[in-house]
């Protein structure tokens, strides 16, 4: 198995990861007995690759985010033992994933078979025609209930076709620091001073009180190290938005995220923000895990990745840390949680392939039970459970913690999705942009809100608007009934 990877200014990130990492020689890999094991769908899929490998093409080429190589090692050497089909992978910068998909499409390079982009990219790339439906191959090889164990699919299809494989449950998750939670002083001294008992948030409104009740620099404490950078950021805002009760587009499409709620939800961060580690705007993902980890810091927000990290057996905040759902909001005198899929990776086959169809094999072969539980478990990837199998998993168990896993299995079954629709990346870079402007004071929150309104509203009569609109109709439906029944539109 080759792999290369893309000079990028993110390879220090990867650098940085790398001691956190275990080598590819030390994985579990399962060899061809595993893969030719008799009565398991993974082994009858393998068995089809081989069949067409044995009449054609016998190699694929895969593009994956970094961080994502020792999840895709083990399952790849289990698939080309089996099938002699070889893998060429190249890795590029998590960020810029996407973004790497869409220029090769352009470019007409076509250097990859399949990719893992982030599952919020999915939309763009469709428009694109970077990638193709595998609606055809799902109802050719797809058993009726193959996805039925996953716990999370809503990002896996557009406009009616199946373009993915989920291979990551990116939940947000809020992470505690359990010295500062359950300290007994501490304890006393916040229900001395506010009347309730010191405990895991339900409320962003709680939060950002604990958060200011513990940042306290000069004592070494800080209250918070939730995102501020601009690629980052948006998805706070979203969360907090939604937990007021109001979709952010209207049935007709019409943008509401410059409404009385959206101001506030932008007001709420701007405040939270003094109460945060200084350097939060400058920190991204791998570096927000390493702040973190040095224990300082009352809460994070973050992923099973994030998990991963900070409860790896080196890590100084194994067993510090308390978990819990994205707080949420008092919506009709009622508490509205509104947990958030914003990420994730999914494999897609690209409309460049040479071989779309064994290159589907794979995918459906990394997603079947037994090689996603293979490719989760492995402790230096970032691949999150996201199959119901997978909770159930000792090794899986251990690395994240029965109650680490709690938390995200609840919030992945009930989780909103990111906005799926056409210009997606339009729309969230917008957003992402102007929210910045604000947080950093720049602009008035209602001013930069106003501004995402109008350049939504752009969008939306740039594009087929009665079928942009008919998109975030059925997105709508999507949303956890529980969650759908008290969102409103404005009146």
């Amino acid at each position: 198995m080759e792999i290369k990877r893309h000079r990028s200014p993110e390879l220090g990130r990867r650098r940085f990861i790398g001691s956190a990492l275990s080598s590819a020689a030390s994985l579990v890999v399962p060899g061809a007995s595993l893969a030719k094991s008799n009565g398991q769908f993974h082994s009858r899929i393998a068995e089809l690759a081989r069949q067409r490998a044995n009449k054609g093409s016998r190699e694929l080429r895969l593009l994956l985010p970094e961080g994502c190589e020792d999840n895709l090692v083990p399952v790849i050497r289990a698939f080309s033992d089996a099938t002699g089909v070889s893998m060429t992978t190249t890795t590029t910068a998590v960020d810029d994933i996407n973004a790497q998909l869409l220029l090769d499409a352009m470019s007409g390079s076509g250097d990859y078979d399949l990719a893992l982009p982030a599952t919020f990219g999915l939309p763009d790339l469709v428009s694109a025609k970077a990638i193709i439906s595998i609606s055809q191959y799902a109802k050719k090889y797809e058993p009726a209930n193959f996805r039925d164990g996953i716990l999370y699919s809503t990002g896996d299809s557009f406009d009616g076709e199946l373009y993915g494989f989920q291979t990551d449950g990116d939940a947000y998750v809020m992470f505690y620091n359990r010295t500062f939670l359950e300290n007994p002083a501490e304890q006393a001294r916040y229900e001395s001073a506010y009347g309730v008992p010191l405990e895991v948030p339900q409320t962003w409104e709680e939060l950002d009180r604990q958060m200011a009740f513990f940042n306290r620099p000069t004592e070494g404490m800080h209250g918070g190290l939730l995102f501020r950078t601009a690629g980052y950021l948006a998805w706070e805002w979203w969360v907090r938005f939604h937990a007021k009760g109001y979709w952010p587009l209207s049935e007709t499409l019409e943008p509401q995220v410059n409404s009385e709620a959206g101001i506030a939800a932008l007001e709420e961060m701007i405040r939270a923000s003094a109460h945060l580690v200084p350097e939060t705007n400058s920190l991204g993902l791998f570096a927000n895990w390493e702040r973190y980890s040095r224990g300082d810091v009352y809460c994070n927000i973050g992923w099973g990745g994030s998990q991963k990290y900070l409860n790896a057996p080196t890590s100084a905040m194994r067993g510090k840390m308390v978990y819990g759902p994205t707080p949420g909001g008092i919506v009709d005198d009622e508490l509205l949680l509104t947990p958030y899929f914003n990420w994730g990776w999914n494999y897609v086959v690209t409309s460049s392939s040479a071989d779309p169809e064994t290159a589907y094999l794979f995918a459906l072969f990394a997603a079947t039970p037994v090689m996603s539980t293979l490719s989760v478990q492995q402790q230096g990837g970032y691949f999150d459970p996201f199959r119901r199998e997978h909770y159930e998993n000792s090794t899986i168990r251990s690395i994240y913690s029965p109650e680490f896993l709690d938390v995200h299995r609840r919030s992945l079954q009930t989780c909103i999705p990111d906005l799926y629709i056409a210009q997606q990346g339009l729309y969230t870079q917008s957003l992402s942009s102007w929210l910045h402007r604000a947080l950093s004071g720049a602009v008035p929150p209602k001013t930069a809100l106003d501004q995402v309104a109008m350049r939504w509203a752009l969008l939306n009569n740039r594009s087929d608007k009665e079928r942009q609109t008919q998109r975030w109709l059925n997105l709508r439906e999507k949303y956890p009934e529980t969650i759908r029944s008290r969102l409103r539109d404005l009146s």
